[in-house]
C-alpha cells in the first residue's frame, strides 16, 4: 500500500484545509466572532449550534466583501510586496424560529441554514537572493534515496520506461534526472551545475473552501439552549509555483509546478447554552465539533526547463521536461480526517445596550489523519501521519468582543482575535523518495490575530450591518531543504536562510438582512 499510495500529501497542505477565517456576517464578524454563548446571529450555528435557539423571529440575510491581501518577504535586505484584490459572495442564511408555547418546557424549535466562505486561499508570493545552497541537491538526494530502494533512474532511461508512471519514483529526481541536472558518477548520483546560484521563486494561490450548514435549535425554558449543526464542505485549492536558479554564463533552470485539491466533507457540531441564574442575563456557552471528513483527488503537473552549456561545443542549449507529456495531469484520491475541535465562551448583557462575548477554542491539528481512498484499501497513511505528529502542535484561540447601542436602531462592535502557531520550530516539509511532490517551498506559519470592528442599523423589520477586519500574521519561508549533513561530528539541517514573511488582508463586510 505504502508504493501504491498517493504519496502527494503534507502536513502543510492539511494545515491549510483545517484553519478556517474569520468570516460570516457583519455583525459576528465585527464583534470578533465572539458571539457563541450570546447567540442571536446565523453565523454562531458554525461555532456554537445552540445560538440559533436563540431566535424567536425568522431571519433572512445576505453579505459581500472586498478584500485586499498583501505579502511583504524580505531575504537578504531586499524587501518584496504582493498585493491581490478581490470581491467575494461570502455568506447567505435563513433561520425559521417555530414558537410552541409560553407555558410548556419547550419554548422554540428554530430551524436555520447558512452558507459561507469558510477560508479563502488567495495569495500571491515572491522573493529572490543567493541563497548558496541548491535545490539539485534535493534532487540528487531522492534520485539516491530511489537508488537505495532498488529503482535505478538511469536504468529507466536507458531502458525508454516511462519513470512518472511508477509508483517507486519520485518526481523532483525523475524531472532533475531527465532534464540534465545532475549525472550518475561512481554509483551515485552528483549535481552538475555550480552551487551558488542566484535564486528566484514566485507562487500564486488561490481557491477556497464553502461551508454549508444545517441547523436545528431548541429553547427549553429560556434557560437552556441546545443546538444540533451538519456541516458540508467544498474544497477547490489551486497553486502555482516557479523555482529558478541562475548561474554564470547564461546557465540555469526552472522547475513549475501545477496543483489541485478539490474534494469535499462533512462534520457536525454540537452546542450548549446555559442562564445558570435565572434573573441574570449571563450565558455560558460549549460547543464540540466532530472532525470533518474529507474525501479529496490532489492533482498535479510539473515541468523543468533548463539552459546549459555543451560539454563538447560550450553551445548553450535548453531542454524541456513536462510531466504531462508522460501521463497528463496525474491524480490521486485519498481521504483526511481533520481534529476535534471544542470551544467554551462566555456572555453577558447590560440592559439592552451592551453586550460582551468572549471564547476560548481548542483544536489539536497534530491528531490530523490521512487514509488512503476506498479503491487504495482504505488504510492509514503511515508516514503522512508521522509527518503530522512531527511538524504540528495544537492551536488556541481567543476571542472577545463587544456591542453597544448608543440608541435602540444603532450600535458600535469591537473585536478581537488570538490563533497560536500550529507549526513546531524545527518543522519541514519532507518529500519522500517515491513521491509526485515538485513544490518543494513551506511556510511556517507563526500566531494569527485579527482586529476588527463595525457598525450596526436595526429597523423594525429591516437592518444593515457593516464590519471591518485587519487579519495580519508572519511566517518563515524557505523554497526547499536539503536533508540533513554531518558537521563535526552533529546532524544539521542544510537549509536556505529563512524569508521573514509578513501577510495582511483587510476586508470591509456588508450584510443586509430582515427579521419578521
Amino acid at each position: 500500500l505504502w508504493t501504491a499510495g498517493a504519496n502527494a500529501q503534507t502536513a502543510y497542505d492539511a494545515a491549510k484545509l483545517v484553519s478556517k477565517d474569520l468570516n460570516g456576517t457583519a455583525r459576528f464578524v465585527g464583534m470578533g466572532g465572539a458571539m457563541g454563548a450570546l447567540g442571536g446571529d446565523i453565523s454562531t450555528m458554525g461555532t456554537n449550534p445552540a445560538g440559533i435557539g436563540i431566535y424567536r423571529s425568522n431571519d433572512v440575510m445576505t453579505s459581500f466583501s472586498f478584500s485586499t491581501y498583501g505579502t511583504e518577504s524580505k531575504y537578504g535586505g531586499k524587501t518584496f510586496d504582493n498585493n491581490n484584490n478581490r470581491w467575494s459572495y461570502d455568506n447567505i442564511g435563513i433561520v425559521f424560529a417555530s414558537k410552541i408555547g409560553n407555558h410548556t418546557p419547550l419554548r422554540y424549535v428554530n430551524f436555520g441554514f447558512n452558507y459561507h466562505r469558510a477560508k479563502s486561499f488567495y495569495k500571491n508570493m515572491f522573493m529572490e537572493g543567493a541563497l548558496n545552497y541548491s535545490q539539485i541537491d534535493y534532487m540528487t538526494g531522492q534520485a539516491n534515496g530511489m537508488l537505495a530502494n532498488g529503482v535505478s533512474l538511469k536504468e529507466l532511461s536507458d531502458n525508454k520506461l516511462n519513470p512518472y508512471s511508477d509508483n517507486g519514483v519520485g518526481w523532483l529526481g525523475a524531472l532533475g534526472w531527465d532534464g540534465l541536472l545532475f549525472d550518475f558518477k561512481n554509483g551515485e548520483y552528483i549535481g552538475v551545475l555550480p552551487q551558488t546560484p542566484y535564486s528566484t521563486f514566485r507562487s500564486r494561490e488561490k481557491g477556497g473552501i464553502d461551508q454549508y450548514d444545517f441547523n436545528v435549535s431548541f429553547n427549553i425554558n429560556d434557560r437552556v439552549y441546545l443546538g444540533l449543526t451538519i456541516g458540508a464542505y467544498d474544497v477547490d485549492y489551486d497553486k502555482y509555483s516557479g523555482y529558478d536558479e541562475s548561474y554564470k554564463r547564461g546557465e540555469g533552470y526552472s522547475l513549475e509546478s501545477y496543483n489541485n485539491i478539490s474534494g469535499s466533507g462533512f462534520d457536525v457540531k454540537m452546542g450548549l447554552i446555559l442562564r445558570p441564574f435565572e434573573y441574570s442575563p449571563f450565558r455560558i456557552g460549549f460547543a464540540v465539533h466532530t472532525p470533518t471528513f474529507y474525501k479529496l483527488t490532489y492533482s498535479t503537473s510539473a515541468i523543468v526547463t533548463n539552459d546549459y552549456r555543451d560539454a563538447n561545443t560550450d553551445e548553450l542549449k535548453r531542454i524541456i521536461v513536462d510531466t504531462y507529456d508522460y501521463v497528463g495531469d496525474m491524480k490521486r484520491d485519498y481521504r483526511l480526517v481533520t481534529p476535534w475541535k471544542y470551544n467554551v465562551s462566555l456572555g453577558y448583557t447590560v440592559g439592552t445596550s451592551l453586550a460582551l462575548g468572549a471564547e476560548y477554542e481548542y483544536e489539536d491539528y497534530s491528531t490530523m489523519k490521512f487514509k488512503y481512498s476506498s479503491n487504495d484499501g482504505g488504510g492509514d497513511m503511515e508516514f503522512e501521519n508521522a509527518e503530522v505528529k512531527n511538524c504540528l502542535k495544537g492551536e488556541h484561540t481567543f476571542r472577545i468582543g463587544a456591542e453597544y447601542k448608543v440608541i435602540p436602531e444603532f450600535a458600535f462592535r469591537l473585536g478581537y482575535n488570538y490563533s497560536s502557531a500550529v507549526f513546531r520550530d524545527e518543522a519541514v516539509k519532507y518529500i519522500p523518495s517515491n513521491s509526485l511532490i515538485t513544490d518543494t517551498d513551506f511556510s511556517n506559519k507563526r500566531s494569527q490575530s485579527n482586529y476588527t470592528l463595525g457598525i450596526g442599523y436595526r429597523g423594525k423589520m429591516f437592518y444593515a450591518d457593516l464590519a471591518y477586519q485587519l487579519s495580519t500574521y508572519k511566517e518563515n519561508f524557505y523554497p526547499f531543504y536539503n536533508e540533513f549533513e554531518l558537521t563535526q561530528g552533529e546532524w544539521t539541517m542544510v537549509t536556505p536562510p529563512a524569508t521573514k514573511v509578513t501577510n495582511t488582508r483587510s476586508q470591509v463586510l456588508l450584510t443586509v438582512g430582515m427579521r419578521f
